[in-house]
């Protein structure tokens, strides 16, 4: 959850183009490259993968449980999403990379698979994720050498084509789709409950780690050698695609190892209370991501130039702030507020929430 927010605040700050490319805006110093250029490897695509990973096994979660006790598992669970969809198009009329419309349109999909095997699920799933690298193949051909049609994916203005546009429709829904299934392949096997021992963990880390990172870093390398030019605009996102599905795994491991060490017990807490409201703080860093960059944006426009190392700052801000408020509402109530929300919605009555 926290991890997300380190590439959205990009696109909150410096906008769209700002979030594929780092030529684009932001980048004025040294520091804002290095910054930008850890921001590609370590974290684009990544965490918003983990996320799609987590959200995925949650679904299947939410519709095992339901039916264990002798509800109608699929389809109170096809309500839930239903729900969420509402939610996430609400979200995207405010910001345009919302993630959750995607995720309300895959559940039915994972709904009807859920039962398959891990194996067939986690083919499924890297099959799907690999349609964005042959999108990308397609979008880039295209391309003149002045970039005609890549539009505010990588320029300031300008109309995006509809090859382009297609790839980062397909892009977005095959990553979430795939990273989701995947998810549900690793729900089944224990692995992302920490049911596995901790070595394992510590093992898959590093594999995972030291595969996805520096195919991200290749990625990052090639659009860099290309001066961050049109002739790798699409086609500099295939390595770090590839490397997300190792890295996402690696991280998961690693921070499962990690919970499985024992120690860190207050900042356990405080990050378990961030994720168990993770609805709540995703809708929260959109909007105060919005507020604080468009606010300030109005006010001083003509002496306001956000950059890369800004933004940082500003995460960091609401990482402190998430950290407190989390544990301390939920010392006091048992769920996060949209969390209860759509509970209440989700069971069409009132739930407790005082603790």
């Amino acid at each position: 959850m926290l991890g997300i927010l380190v590439m959205n605040a990009v696109s909150y700050a410096l906008g769209t183009a700002a979030y594929f490319n780092l030529d684009a805006a932001g980048s004025e110093t040294a520091l804002d490259w290095i910054v930008g250029g850890l921001g590609e490897v370590l974290v684009d695509q990544k965490f918003m993968a983990i996320f799609s990973m987590l959200f995925g096994a949650g679904i299947v979660l939410f519709a095992d449980r339901a039916a264990a006790k002798g509800r109608h598992g699929s389809w109170l669970s096809l309500w839930r999403n239903a729900l969420l969809l509402a939610i996430g198009l609400a979200h995207a009329a405010l910001w345009d990379g919302d993630v959750l419309v995607v995720y309300a349109l895959s559940a039915p999909l994972l709904i009807a698979v859920r039962k398959q095997r891990p194996l067939v699920l986690a083919i499924l799933g890297v099959a799907a994720v690999a349609l964005s690298p042959l999108a990308a193949v397609v979008a880039q051909s295209t391309v003149d050498s002045a970039g005609t049609g890549l539009g505010q994916y990588w320029f300031a203005a300008g109309a995006i084509s509809d090859a382009v546009g297609v790839f980062l429709l397909v892009d977005f829904f095959s990553r979430a789709i795939g990273m989701m299934l995947i998810g549900v392949a690793l729900y089944r096997t224990g692995f992302v409950t920490g049911e596995l021992a901790p070595a394992t963990y510590r093992r898959l880390a590093i594999l995972g780690l030291g595969i996805g990172l520096p195919l991200a870093a290749l990625g990052l390398g090639i659009v860099a050698a290309g001066d961050f030019g049109p002739s790798v605009a699409v086609i500099g996102t295939v390595p770090n695609t590839i490397g997300t599905i190792p890295a996402a795994i690696g991280y998961v491991a690693l921070l499962s190892w990690w919970n499985l060490g024992g120690g860190a017990d207050r900042l356990r807490a405080r990050l378990e209370a961030v994720g168990r409201m993770a609805l709540t703080n995703y809708l929260s860093q959109t909007i105060i991501g919005i507020v604080v960059f468009r606010g300030i944006t109005d006010l001083v426009a003509d002496s306001w130039t956000p950059t890369r190392t800004l933004v940082v700052g500003f995460i960091g801000a609401v990482w402190l702030a998430q950290l407190w408020w989390s544990p301390a509402w939920l010392a006091r109530f048992r769920y996060g507020p949209a969390e209860w929300l759509w509970r209440c919605a989700t069971y069409r009555r009132w739930q407790p929430l005082r603790r």
